[in-house]
């Protein structure tokens, strides 16, 4: 009796406490609506950390939340946006640079950099902060006016690797067989699954890979340290460096801890009023860049796997959800007062009717209002095919596309049964009942009829890449074949346009909308950044679950390259993928 009443007076105390602070929260959040933003100093100094995700839609926003106050991070469009009202604001007058360990990929990167690059040309100086920094850290600081990096840190540049990893022997000892159908010789998805090591095709392409984004490491910190690139290779060739070694090899211009760099910044731009800014703080006190104009350009963001996701359309799950993002779509389209879109797609693919079904949304949308593309670190297979409107495509040098083909696999968990002492008995009617089951193999006649569906998923896939960009389908084949290219490879293809970055994309969209090239635009971000308010009212469909069962297996130490990066997800929810051979993790 004393457990049920103790066990009832802390549920009690529980629910009191929940009310209070979720009451606590609503109070701050509708009073922060109302409150005016805090003011810029009039000597500001922009510090623009990096670490951890960057994304490319807007997170929820729990910082309204007693006692869970981190605020969100920002996205590539805030930062791009941020940068761009801080070169013509009077009250910054210069930006500290600390990386610590983004988790970006190469198109981020150069977005990013871009960015500094171009608020330099404002007459305004970058400094950069290094504290255990690795090669990305150095890739983004390289251009800054002055590096420094803490005295007992260590640089880690030392060139640039790809390890790739294989499961077949490990499924061997569980009794465990994956059984994958590909169309195209490059489409090397299952390969983790079926082979002990790379396939002389997985070579070619991470090779010319690694060529090509070393190549452009190895060139932007020459031009940031005014050194050749043979100079700098060879330097590489000597790292990693403790800091002293940094500075005597011309890496960086100062060995300092984080707390000196202000008066050193105070003394070269000779304003002792100098004041921080976190470019989180900056972003809510000063009216945006992408707010400014009257005209309005939707900047539509799409990111992760693709997945056909809650019929409902009503998910807040991560990835990209066909019936959430037709319906986002359509939005768009209805909206009069849009003039223009960009699409910003950050995808390895995903499932061939998802795709398709974003595809068709897509090109119903490209009559309606004009589209430009523009890719970020990722735009391969599904998400190469979703964009395939005809319109006006925008990669960085270093995004990874292309990948058209289409794959197919399927897990035989009959040896493992029998070692764990399970039996099933199948009962069907029809030919091919039991070609997905996974407790037995496919025999020649199913393999066969999964032939039919890959290479007729295939052969719509390439087609209508060749009727969006224009060109024969014999022409546009053998550059698919599921062969990953870089972006600026794929420029050479013809598979892309243009190479850039946001500012190409709104250049394209205005010129196509008829805006003047001088006009500023409002951008106007799809879908909106929504708040802890907005998560909990919604239903918890079986794809938020979903999305919370990823998360809790992110947090399992050495479970997310076998989980995440494979994109197991994806394979679980069936059918033919049009997925990214492989993930790229570069170090």
């Amino acid at each position: 009796m004393m457990k049920f009443l103790v066990g009832v007076i802390a549920g009690v105390v529980f629910a009191v406490v929940l009310a209070v602070i979720l009451v606590a929260a609503l109070a701050l959040s509708f009073g922060r609506k109302g409150e005016k933003p805090s003011a810029i100093a009039a000597s500001s100094v922009l510090v623009l950390s990096l670490e951890g995700e960057i994304p490319e839609v807007p997170p929820v926003d729990y910082s309204d939340i007693p006692f869970f106050r981190s605020a969100a991070p920002a996205t590539v469009q805030t930062i791009w946006s941020a940068l761009r009202k801080a070169e013509a604001d009077p009250h910054v007058k210069a930006i500290l640079l600390e990386p610590n360990g983004p988790a970006v990929g190469w198109g981020k990167m150069q977005e990013i950099k871009a960015d500094l690059d171009h608020f330099k040309r404002s007459g305004k100086p970058v400094y950069a902060y290094l504290e255990a920094p690795n090669s990305r850290d150095y890739y983004l600081a390289s251009g800054a006016d002055r590096i420094y990096i803490e005295p007992e840190s260590l640089l880690d540049l030392k060139g640039m690797r790809f390890e790739l990893m294989y499961f077949k022997r490990t499924l061997d000892k569980l009794g465990v067989q994956v059984e994958v159908e590909h169309a195209g010789k490059y489409k090397d998805y299952g390969d983790m699954f079926t082979r002990t090591n790379a396939s002389p095709e997985t070579k070619e392409v991470l090779n010319s890979v690694i060529d090509g984004l070393y190549r452009d490491l190895v060139g932007v910190i020459a031009t940031g340290r005014g050194k050749s690139p043979a100079q700098i290779a060879e330097t590489i060739d000597r790292g990693p460096f403790l800091s002293a070694q940094a500075g005597s090899n011309g890496l960086v211009d100062g060995v300092k801890f984080e707390d000196e760099i202000l008066p050193e910044m105070k003394s070269a731009l000779r304003d002792a009023n100098l004041k921080r800014i976190d470019i989180r703080e900056y972003m809510r006190a000063a009216v945006p860049v992408s707010a400014s104009g009257k005209q309005k350009i939707a900047f539509v963001a799409a990111e992760g796997d693709i997945t056909r996701g809650d019929p409902r359309g009503d998910s807040a799950g991560d990835g990209i959800e066909s019936a959430s993002f037709v319906k986002l779509l359509k939005r768009v389209q209805d909206d009069s007062a849009i003039r223009g879109v960009i699409v910003r797609i950050n995808s390895p693919g995903g499932e061939v009717t998802a795709s398709d079904e974003i595809w068709h949304a897509m090109n119903v949308l490209s009559k309606k209002k004009p589209i430009v593309i523009s890719m970020s670190d990722d735009a391969a297979s599904g998400g190469y095919y979703m964009v395939m409107t005809g319109d006006p495509i925008v990669a960085y040098p270093g995004t990874i596309t292309g990948s058209i083909g289409v794959v197919f696999g399927k897990p035989n968990l009959h040896g493992l049964y029998d070692k764990l002492g399970l039996d099933k008995e199948l009962i069907s009617r029809g030919r091919f009942a039991t070609i997905d089951s996974e407790y037995q193999p496919l025999n020649s006649e199913s393999r066969a009829k999964l032939r039919e569906g890959i290479d007729a998923d295939y052969r719509a896939f390439v087609t209508k890449v060749a009727d969006s960009r224009k060109r024969p389908f014999d022409e546009i084949e053998p550059l698919a074949q599921g062969r990953v290219w870089l972006g600026e490879q794929a420029k050479r293809n013809g598979l892309v346009d243009e190479l850039g970055g946001i500012d190409r994309a709104i250049e394209l969209v205005k010129k196509k909308a008829k805006i003047a090239p001088s006009e500023p635009v409002a951008l106007v971000v799809y879908p909106p950044k929504r708040t802890w308010f907005d998560v909990l009212l919604r239903d918890r469909t079986e794809a938020q679950i979903g999305a919370r069962i990823d998360a809790r297996l992110d947090a399992i130490p050495g479970l997310k390259k076998s989980w995440k990066d494979a994109h197991v997800s994806a394979w679980l929810h069936g059918g033919m993928l049009a997925m990214r051979p492989f993930s790229l993790q570069i170090r």
